[in-house]
């Protein structure tokens, strides 16, 4: 009988928006193609095990989607529903960072424990924020929400490396936002790495390209070989914004928007 502590999850992407209307070099620095078109994909992702749900950020709603000019297909809670997941039931909330379209959702986990890095909520809220290109990907809003989901006893930080349940882990990379961290799982195909924006692209930490918004490139350089090392295999390493994914791993479901990940990549990781 499987123990807590050899816990293995299933680990889901969902899809909820995109944007063609950019070009390389929003998605690269040091590219000798700059000019050319660069899609980019919006995902949550959703760890399950047995009847334990956790739920990787929260993505932005149609609210945030007008503030900014940045359609979504479908609000995050709404992409829940194809693998049968109310989020108003979820208990717990991996914030990966604070940027809008990873804490852009939050009211609606109105019963989740949110778990981030300590170094990003004192970022966020402070003297940083002065800067007008620094505090972009942020929305106040959301950073106030956090805030007051504080003040109510529903945030646990984390000062590097956590455990958040058995098999499932956290980890500080930094480099595009202070506070940035990865999440480690267990799966049956070993460890996974849910790189969220330590690397947005394959191409980022395949070829150590940089990404253009970034607090610490130091840090992001090293994230790259960070997140390699918390995998088990260069092919578990996902990113957190990257269209490649959706070739690279089956998708399950009928509704179209929702990917499989612990059952490993069904063809090689090329980009």
């Amino acid at each position: 009988m499987e123990t807590a502590l050899e816990k293995k999850w299933e680990v889901y992407a969902l899809k909820y928006a995109e944007r063609s209307d950019r070009t390389r070099k929003e998605s690269f620095i040091f590219d000798d193609h700059s000019n050319e078109a660069h899609t980019i994909d919006y995902f949550i992702w959703v760890l399950k095990s047995g009847k334990n749900v956790i739920v990787v950020d929260t993505g932005y709603d149609y609210d945030e989607a007008k503030r900014r000019n940045r359609p979504i297909q479908r609000s995050p809670s709404e992409a829940l529903k194809a693998i049968n997941i109310d989020a108003s039931d979820v208990t717990d909330v991996i914030i990966t960072h604070l940027h809008y379209d990873h804490a852009g959702g939050l009211i609606e986990f109105p019963k989740a424990k949110f778990h981030m890095q300590e170094v990003e909520m004192a970022y966020a809220t402070g003297p940083c924020m002065c800067h007008d290109t620094i505090k972009m990907p942020f929305t106040g809003e959301h950073v106030c929400q956090m805030v007051k989901n504080l003040y109510s006893g529903r945030v646990v930080f984390y000062n590097g490396v956590g455990a958040i349940s058995p098999g499932v882990t956290v980890h500080l990379i930094g480099g595009h936002s202070r506070g940035l961290q990865s999440v480690r799982v267990k799966t049956e195909n070993g460890y996974m790495c849910l790189a969220s924006d330590a690397t947005h692209f394959y191409e980022n930490f395949l070829t150590g390209k940089p990404f253009p918004i970034v607090v610490d490139l130091e840090d992001m350089l090293n994230g790259f070989k960070l997140i390699k090392n918390l995998a088990s295999d260069i092919s578990l390493v996902i990113p957190g914004h990257d269209p490649l994914l959706k070739d690279f791993f089956p998708k399950e479901g009928s509704s179209g928007f929702v990917w499989r990940l612990d059952k490993g990549p069904v063809s090689p990781i090329k980009i």
